[in-house]
């Protein structure tokens, strides 16, 4: 697992940490999820999970942990969670400090589904975050039938936002939404101070991106004070 920060730019700190999967050399997440078969996705499902947690426990993290998981992996929410309820409980971790990430949402084809692990979440103390919003699958619709208590905006809608007023109308528009919906937004892929201070603006404060620091392998990756500037 690498750890990579998402901060609060107003506040001026590192709010939770994202685990994100990397081989034993630092293999990317795609390269490693392309040699999942459909009948381990459950296993590695719970692996990641069991991993991340121990590791943040050993790392010492006091922030709050967020967690990709893949819907399709998780046949009934109350069943499957068990075992993240048991390395939590053994290793001394809040199960509040919890936050879990939906990706793959192309790949769900029962909404309903979706929302029940959501909702289960919810009741059992956790958090959840829809990723990638404004990308691909991960687009307005979800919202009719999902109630996450995050969206991260994806790098699509950031990039050169400084500079491109069409962007610029789009993120204003979805943070409108979001308040609306008392959704949570966080902003991924920032690379660029312009691109830091044009979120802030919008109303965004809280961002993702190699401009704050890249994910670190087995490792909590810090934040240069002087980058909330």
């Amino acid at each position: 697992m690498a750890f990579q920060p998402i901060v609060d730019v107003t506040k001026r700190r590192i709010i939770y940490y994202e685990a994100l999967v990397r081989g034993p050399k630092g293999e990317s997440a795609g390269s490693i999820l392309s040699q999942v078969t459909d009948d381990l996705m459950y296993r590695f499902d719970q692996e990641c999970r069991i991993k991340a947690i121990e590791l943040a426990s050993e790392l010492d993290m006091q922030e709050r942990l967020s967690i990709n998981f893949l819907p399709n992996a998780v046949y009934e929410p109350e069943a499957c969670i068990q075992a993240t309820l048991e390395t939590s409980k053994r290793v001394g971790w809040p199960t509040e400090r919890l936050n879990f990430e939906i990706t793959e949402t192309e790949r769900v084809k029962d909404r309903a589904h979706m929302r029940n692990i959501i909702d289960s979440y919810r009741a059992m103390g956790f958090t959840t975050s829809l990723d990638d919003f404004g990308n691909g699958y991960a687009n307005l619709d979800l919202l009719t039938d999902l109630r996450p208590d995050s969206l991260k905006i994806d790098r699509e809608l950031v990039m050169g936002c400084d500079s491109d007023t069409r962007r610029q109308a789009i993120l204003s528009s979805v943070v409108t939404l979001a308040e609306e919906l008392n959704v949570t937004l966080v902003a991924e892929g920032v690379e660029t101070r312009e691109e830091s201070r044009c979120l802030l603006a919008l109303g965004l404060p809280l961002q993702q991106g190699f401009y704050f620091a890249r994910p670190s392998l087995e490792a909590l990756a810090k934040v240069d004070d002087t980058l909330y500037d």
